[in-house]
């Protein structure tokens, strides 16, 4: 992909349509009961929705610009001696939470990054279920829309109002939210200390990386995440983090989540709320 050619908000409209696209693939699969769920090599379950999703979101993404490579959860493994030279990528994951699709509570995404270089610098991030939608692009500002597949591209981002919606929350409580399938010890730790420090910490749960997205709306203030995701997990999540003010950092070294590496596990990390910071 030529740098100076690239049109951010075409390849951004494009996404989102192929999040909404993959999202009505997905919603006749849920609303089928007719999962057909297998396990992966990791024991994490794998349905038809995934795959699905994952054929549209390729189609749609690939017709408009072919040259622009895809990373994906459902993609086959590309080597990193293949991929290391990327100058950009799609970073896709189809169906982000598919333990939360299987038990039909509604909190799973569809998840599109468009990464240059190391990070994320375009984002989508759709929930089928609520048929809402969050988008961001680097210096352009990062949005939510609701009723997303009823108003179609063009009237979603006419609509879309930008991101964070709530912002002067008195602290405390600490609204900290954390993972229904992944609440570790060192999450407990974690939400200990902040109560320790702030006196009473509301405690919010969600599946799926709908958890970044409600830091970035502000109606919570910190994510910590101390268990396992992949880089497809976070990446749309952390730009629409990022263009609503707040911080996805590396939980031991502060950095920013760096992407396109070699090992695509990413290291524990904690989304902050714009303006504060909790640790």
């Amino acid at each position: 992909m030529d740098k100076d050619a690239r049109n951010i908000p075409a390849l951004q409209q494009t996404a989102i349509r192929a999040a909404l696209a993959a999202g009505a693939k997905i919603l006749k699969v849920y609303e089928s009961d007719d999962f057909d769920v297998s396990l992966k090599n990791d024991n994490s379950p794998l349905t038809r929705a995934d795959l699905l999703s994952h054929e549209t979101i390729n189609s749609i993404l690939q017709k408009e610009d072919e040259s622009i490579p895809i990373l994906g959860e459902e993609g086959k493994e590309i080597a990193y001696k293949d991929r290391k030279d990327w100058n950009a990528f799609w970073l896709v994951d189809p169906l982000d939470g598919t333990k939360e699709f299987v038990r039909k509570n509604g909190e799973f995404t569809v998840n599109i990054a468009l990464v240059e270089g190391e990070h994320a610098i375009l984002g989508v991030l759709y929930v089928p279920v609520k048929d809402i939608i969050y988008y961001a692009a680097a210096g352009f500002g990062s949005f939510k829309s609701d009723r997303a597949a009823e108003k179609g591209v063009a009237r979603l981002m006419e609509s879309a109002v930008r991101l964070p919606t709530d912002d002067n929350r008195e602290i405390p409580p600490v609204k900290v939210v954390a993972s229904r399938s992944h609440f570790t010890a060192e999450t407990e730790s974690y939400v200990k200390k902040i109560t320790e420090t702030y006196g009473k910490v509301d405690l919010v749960n969600a599946g799926s990386s709908l958890k970044i997205c409600l830091v970035a709306e502000g109606s919570a203030d910190v994510y910590p995440r101390f268990g396992p995701t992949m880089e497809w997990d976070v990446g749309a999540g952390q730009i629409i983090a990022e263009e609503a003010g707040c911080s996805v950092t590396h939980a031991e070294t502060g950095e920013r989540l760096a992407y396109n590496k070699q090992n695509l596990l990413n290291p524990y990390f904690i989304v902050e709320r714009a303006g504060w910071n909790i640790t």
